[in-house]
């Protein structure tokens, strides 16, 4: 009857294990799915293209310089095509919001319905060189000699990693730059992991071997205890402590910094760099600590030339997961960060991470929508960092304990 018992249970934990793993690998595949969508969908926005003369030789458009030409900052096709043409904005959305169609043609002309404001406007693009026009679906002039649709114009990798701009909401062609959120999430978490890891680091020597067993049992669980802090506490304590602080120690307009954001991160990464490390300290062998001491070495010297060397896989392990906690951190980046989706160039500028920037906007995005895939993008670059910070972690921990002796 006992074996029966175990057999049962065994069969339990496997199904159990499996249905996790199976899970988990729908969720990723479903996050890519979503993700991916954005490189098929157009520059512009849905329902709308961009139409130019047929003798331009123009075949791509990236959505920064779509962007740049109707901001007027690039004004001559040549600045990045082989045409030298003065460029003509048009924009088509609406009938009664069609350019200067209605002082060109008669009401006669575009009809009572506008059933003709289609071959007009091919006219119109027809018959302009330099012409660049934003046209809604309806009032597009299809089949019409002299008139080019660049229907071809995807959102392209490059334009998504490599784009300066994060304006989701930007017409005619909404910005998905992401490397100003990457470059802060990165920022904002090594600082974080550079300031917690020497802290981190002294508390974990102190637990392990020179505090007392009194003291250490009551440290111990008192550290332990702060990681179950919900992220959001910590959020509050940056935003009403740390923001004013740092706003009048640098004089700055605001105190929502990428500072502000790696000194609470740092602060929430401590308990497992302290608990991970502490514990790989205490796993030493006593003979070794022994050993050492009998060759005449102080305790000090033990320390950094005995126990730190052989625990070296375990600090790097939680130095490693300090990383993973502080990049995957939403809510203390969307509270102290200040959120702007600019390149950093000091700690004392506000950022945006690629956490906060999803926890922001998805709830907003259209399902389906440009937005909803790029947000998904974003989840699938975060779940790729994250997955080689595990990565790094196992083959950290897994290295011999012996190594570097």
């Amino acid at each position: 009857m006992r074996w029966w018992i175990e057999k049962t249970i065994e069969k339990i934990f496997a199904i159990s294990g499996l249905t996790t793993t199976i899970v988990i690998l729908l969720m990723v595949v479903f996050l890519f799915k979503e993700g991916l969508g954005l490189f098929h969908s157009p520059v512009v926005e849905k329902g709308f293209a961009l139409c130019v003369n047929a003798n331009n030789p123009v075949e791509h458009v990236g959505s920064a310089t779509i962007k740049k030409i109707f901001n007027g900052v690039i004004k001559n096709w040549s600045e990045f095509s082989p045409l030298d043409e003065e460029i003509v904005l048009f924009r088509c959305e609406e009938p009664d919001k069609c350019g200067n169609m209605s002082k060109r043609y008669s009401e006669e002309e575009l009809g009572s319905d506008y059933e003709h404001l289609a071959e007009k406007l091919g006219e119109v693009i027809a018959e302009t060189p330099g012409i660049f026009a934003f046209v809604h679906e309806e009032f597009l002039p299809k089949n019409i000699k002299g008139v080019r649709i660049l229907e071809e114009n995807k959102i392209a990798a490059d334009d998504f990693f490599l784009g300066l701009e994060w304006i989701p909401t930007s017409t005619p062609a909404p910005q998905f730059g992401v490397l100003p959120l990457i470059l802060g999430t990165l920022l904002v978490s090594l600082v974080a992991i550079l300031i917690a890891t020497p802290l981190g680091l002294g508390v974990a020597i102190y637990l392990s071997e020179l505090s007392k067993d009194r003291l250490r049992n009551i440290l111990k669980p008192a550290i332990e205890l702060l990681a179950g802090i919900p992220s959001v506490v910590y959020g509050f304590f940056g935003l009403v402590v740390l923001v004013p602080m740092i706003q009048r120690a640098f004089n700055l307009p605001v105190g929502q910094t990428a500072l502000t954001g790696s000194i609470v991160l740092a602060i929430m990464a401590l308990p497992t760099i302290i608990t991970v490390a502490e514990d790989a300290m205490r796993s030493t062998p006593r003979t070794m600590r022994e050993a050492s001491l009998a060759l005449g070495a102080t305790h000090w010297q033990t320390i950094y030339k005995v126990i730190i060397p052989y625990a070296s896989s375990g600090i790097s392990a939680a130095v490693v997961l300090g990383i993973g906690r502080a990049i995957g951190e939403t809510m203390v980046a969307l509270m102290v960060t200040g959120n702007a989706g600019i390149i950093p160039k000091t700690l004392l500028t506000p950022v945006r991470t690629i956490p906060a920037t999803i926890a922001a906007e998805l709830g907003e995005a259209p399902v389906g929508g440009v937005h909803y895939q790029a947000l998904f993008v974003l989840g699938c670059v975060l779940f790729l960092i994250t997955l080689a910070i595990s990565i790094a972690s196992e083959l950290i921990s897994k290295r011999q304990h012996n190594k570097g002796l």
